[in-house]
């Protein structure tokens, strides 16, 4: 299956909690655009694609996901950790400590909370690696977002780090398309499938 390492893919050390960063940040945890989502989708896509490199890719980029999802949750937390009540009033971040004390809890930075219906899985190949470039890409202007509130360079680098994969993954699902889906377009307009 797959080989846990017990680091994060790129390292967090915010050394200052501040409740209004962690509340912008943990979008891209539990948001409509955030690394839940993704990895979800992704892990979930790739039974329905006849093309194991396809399958593969889906399963590779959905499990780097879930280490997005850790780095994040670790952001949020550090941003969290040992803030005074205080802080935490003065923030406004009560009505989240009031559900979840300091935990990291999947929403958006709205308060919406996360759920399956922010992601699609229509088990067409060519559907769904289209809607994954636009969820790489929707991810990317979140981060842009966030990186435009936020000038902590303890809290921005991994958020670069965050926003370069989003681009990566992007041209990967992209290249995908091209190179092995391409014949495959007649496939399903044929409707014979």
């Amino acid at each position: 299956m797959w080989s846990y390492e017990k680091r994060l893919e790129f390292p967090v050390n915010i050394k200052e909690p501040n409740a209004m960063l962690a509340q912008a940040i943990i979008s891209q945890y539990g948001g409509p655009d955030g690394e839940m989502g993704a990895s979800m989708r992704y892990l979930s896509q790739r039974y329905s694609v006849p093309y194991r490199e396809v399958a593969g890719l889906l399963t590779d980029i959905g499990t780097e996901e879930l280490a997005h999802l850790e780095i994040v949750a670790t952001i949020v937390h550090q941003l969290t950790r040992n803030l005074s009540m205080e802080e935490i009033e003065k923030c406004g971040f009560a009505n989240y400590y009031v559900d979840h004390t300091v935990g990291v809890w999947p929403q958006a930075a709205s308060g919406f909370p996360f759920t399956a219906a922010q992601f699609q899985v229509t088990g067409d190949p060519i559907t769904d690696l289209m809607e994954d470039m636009a969820a790489e890409q929707k991810a990317r202007t979140t981060y842009d977002n966030i990186l435009r509130l936020i000038k902590e360079p303890d809290v921005c680098e991994p958020i670069k780090f965050l926003r370069m994969r989003e681009i990566v993954h992007f041209q990967r699902f992209g290249e995908a398309k091209r190179a092995k889906l391409s014949g495959f377009w007649g496939y399903f307009e044929s409707g014979i499938h």
